[in-house]
């Protein structure tokens, strides 16, 4: 058994694609982010071979990796700098051999993954390189069941975001960013163009002004997840952002999908208490953890 570490998107999901959707909600960010760098990969690939440390690497957890068969994925992972390492659930000894030896002398600013998992990879990366671990964020998945529309529904009306909208778009996905510590150096615009290509920005206007957005990620497995959500600070409290959400949920299932998913921040028990309003309810809890020299 062992890890087997590829910088090939297609590759990994030739290899892995199959462990990923088997459980389709647990795995949504690297389902999702993968399908979005396949996409893109002609655009990708000179910048990722020019800087080798931001550029994406994968792999997976085979039980029987040295056996020469057809690897049996049990486990795997995606590292996309600035954000931190994603892992799936594994046990104890393949997180920390993970960080021990496939990601050694790798940038890793932080690790996303169930408790355990991220304690074992935070626990073998601190004891090579001798670094700080904190916790940055606690978060919960929500799964759609029954759609309900906020009571009262807001003033406005949505619509999808245009070419004309991009800047107002990239800087809101940068206020987000900054205000959850996302990333906050990641290259929005580019994420801003992505999104837009496929008609995943929709914005909500009240009286032909944006008062808020929601995101959707490109529909992977029958799944979609919505982010960002966002509302300026002076718009809050009037419901724009529940509005958004569940129009951009709506949407997703008319256009197909059979699961729609997403993430909050434990922290916030306004975004928490707002998405169990609509129909989202709770699946699982993550946390992630983050690396700074002591």
């Amino acid at each position: 058994m062992g890890w087997r570490a590829t910088s090939d998107v297609a590759g990994f999901l030739a290899v892995a694609g199959d462990f990923l959707r088997a459980e389709r909600a647990r795995h949504t960010v690297m389902l999702s982010v993968t399908e979005s760098l396949r996409a893109n990969q002609p655009r990708h690939g000179a910048g990722a071979a020019a800087d080798p440390d931001r550029s994406p690497v994968f792999g997976w957890w085979a039980d029987n990796a040295d056996s020469g068969e057809t690897p049996h994925v049990t486990g795997a992972f995606m590292h996309t700098p600035p954000f931190p390492l994603l892992v799936t659930a594994v046990p104890a000894e393949a997180a920390a051999d993970l960080a021990a030896t496939t990601l050694a002398g790798r940038p890793v600013a932080g690790v996303n993954s169930y408790e355990e998992t991220a304690a074992a990879f935070a626990a073998a990366w601190r004891e090579r390189t001798g670094c700080r671990v904190d916790v940055h964020r606690r978060m919960r998945l929500y799964r759609l069941a029954e759609l309900s529309w906020p009571d009262p529904r807001p003033a406005g009306a949505p619509r999808i975001a245009t070419e004309a909208d991009a800047a107002l778009v990239t800087g809101w996905f940068n206020a987000f960013a900054m205000e959850v510590d996302d990333a906050a150096d990641a290259d929005q615009a580019a994420a801003v163009r992505d999104m837009m290509s496929y008609g995943g920005v929709t914005l909500w206007e009240t009286d032909g002004t944006p008062a808020a957005l929601a995101g959707v990620t490109r529909q992977v497995a029958g799944m979609v997840r919505v982010a960002p959500v966002y509302t300026p600070p002076e718009l809050r409290g009037h419901g724009y952002a529940s509005a958004v959400t569940a129009e951009v949920s709506r949407a997703a299932l008319a256009d197909g999908a059979d699961e729609v998913l997403l993430y909050t921040d434990l922290a916030n028990p306004v975004s928490n208490s707002i998405y169990q309003r609509i129909g989202y309810q709770p699946v699982e809890d993550r946390v992630v953890l983050t690396f700074s020299a002591r």
